[in-house]
């Protein structure tokens, strides 16, 4: 056996928490909060030492319901003690149906969709490869039109549709079949970006090859924040509708209610074509994802596109009541966006504070971003906000957004104890 010896961490000077001996460099948030979290209700983080954290990054969206959800739990730990199968792959199961007709009929239909239900694998990442592959299946073609500062995953199918340069570096391969067209005000206003993209598709000598689909997000969460206009979502749809290409919507980190409605292309009215969601599907952060893909498109051969955890059962059975719970009725829905705009008036008023400095509030519902001028400033936010017992990262190209996320179920009060936390850091940093 061999004797491993502690290694310095190089982003703390020492190894304090026993962990870096092991784990890889990969490591990334465990960097920025270098404290061991021991327990979590709720908004509510705790170290081993007993220290709280407010929460703002929700499991980067997988925790919607918050940490805990005490209705979730119950249905787990029942699911669980009545010996209920667990690793299911795609057999019928009890707790497969009740998530089917619950998602029918209390998401699907009454948003009119008809969309067919693939469970691709366990995280967002398989479903977007499920996405690209059925598109070009469907299609006979091969490219697929991204966007700038698009985030999609991190599998090379996923990485190809993806903007940041650092992670498409990572694959160590050429990332093909996917060309970038500029994403909704990518030019500041000063050029039409979605006419660029018109124009490409109708001129025989641009060079750009049929595409089998476009994937877009509404929110572009990782690439800083980035919100779509409605009128740019819709002439998007009608665009793929003339030119017979596949709209592919992922919603993995805005969906499940992060913006307002459940999916959040709802606000645009358009209908996507293949939708892909994850994260806070499960309810409880648990693994789980969906592709749904149109009737139409449904032209997989049996197994040729399958995952040994695509049927992780107690994550239908929390999903299940998740949808029962906050989905029934336009409760939730209205108090994310009244406490969007709670969020939303805090960072208007730091952009007021702080002229000289460019700032730019951004974001929809409770997918909020503030914009610095660089991520240097952005990183000293956040820390002082970590060492203040706020947890929030930064997301865009350079990091220089301070991104929330928290928990849909955040309390007012909460929610107005973290922000008044974010104001002290903004002005810290920024100077009064």
């Amino acid at each position: 056996m061999t004797t491993l010896t502690p290694q310095s961490d190089a982003s703390t000077g020492d190894d304090p928490t026993g962990f870096t001996a092991l784990e890889s460099e990969v490591r990334s948030y465990s960097r920025a909060w270098p404290v061991v979290f021991d327990r979590a209700v709720g908004a509510t983080v705790y170290a081993e030492d007993g220290t709280e954290y407010l929460d703002f990054f929700a499991g980067a969206g997988s925790l919607n319901y918050g940490h805990n959800n005490p209705i979730l739990k119950k249905v787990l730990l029942d699911f669980l003690a009545d010996d209920r199968m667990v690793h299911t792959l795609d057999m019928f199961t009890t707790a497969r149906r009740e998530f089917l007709q619950t998602f029918r009929t209390t998401i699907l239909e009454p948003r009119g969709l008809d969309h067919k239900v693939v469970f691709p694998g366990p995280g967002g990442a398989n479903s977007v490869e499920a996405a690209l592959k059925l598109a070009r299946k469907v299609t006979g073609r091969e490219s697929v039109i991204n966007f700038t500062n698009a985030f999609h995953g991190m599998t090379l199918g996923a990485l190809s549709v993806t903007g940041n340069s650092m992670k498409r570096g990572g694959a160590g391969i050429p990332l093909v079949h996917a060309t970038p067209m500029p994403y909704d005000d990518y030019f500041n206003g000063d050029v039409d970006d979605f006419q660029y993209f018109q124009r490409m598709l109708e001129d025989g000598g641009s060079g750009l090859n049929e595409p089998a689909a476009v994937i877009v997000e509404t929110v572009q969460g990782e690439g800083g924040i980035n919100a779509a206009r409605a009128e740019w979502l819709r002439g998007l749809a009608e665009l793929c509708k003339a030119h017979g290409i596949l709209l592919i919507l992922d919603d993995i980190q805005m969906g499940c209610g992060r913006t307002g409605g459940f999916f959040s292309f709802e606000e645009a009215g358009i209908v996507p074509d293949i939708i892909c969601l994850s994260k806070s599907i499960s309810g409880y952060g648990m693994p789980m994802a969906l592709t749904l893909v149109r009737p139409e498109l449904d032209v997989w051969e049996p197994g040729e596109h399958n995952g040994t955890f695509r049927g992780f059962a107690p994550a239908f059975a929390t999903a299940s009541e998740a949808i029962r719970t906050y989905w029934s009725d336009d409760t939730l829905e209205k108090e994310i966006k009244a406490k969007g705009l709670i969020v939303e008036s805090h960072f208007n008023s730091v952009v007021s504070r702080h002229p000289d400095h460019e700032l730019m509030a951004k974001g929809r519902g409770l997918a909020r971003g503030l914009q610095l001028p660089d991520g240097e400033l952005a990183g000293r936010v956040t820390q002082y906000a970590f060492e203040h017992g706020l947890l929030v990262e930064t997301s865009g190209p350079d990091g220089e957004v301070v991104k929330l996320l928290p928990p849909l179920t955040i309390t007012e009060d909460e929610l107005r104890r973290g922000l008044a936390i974010l104001d002290e850091a903004f002005d810290t940093v920024l100077g009064s």
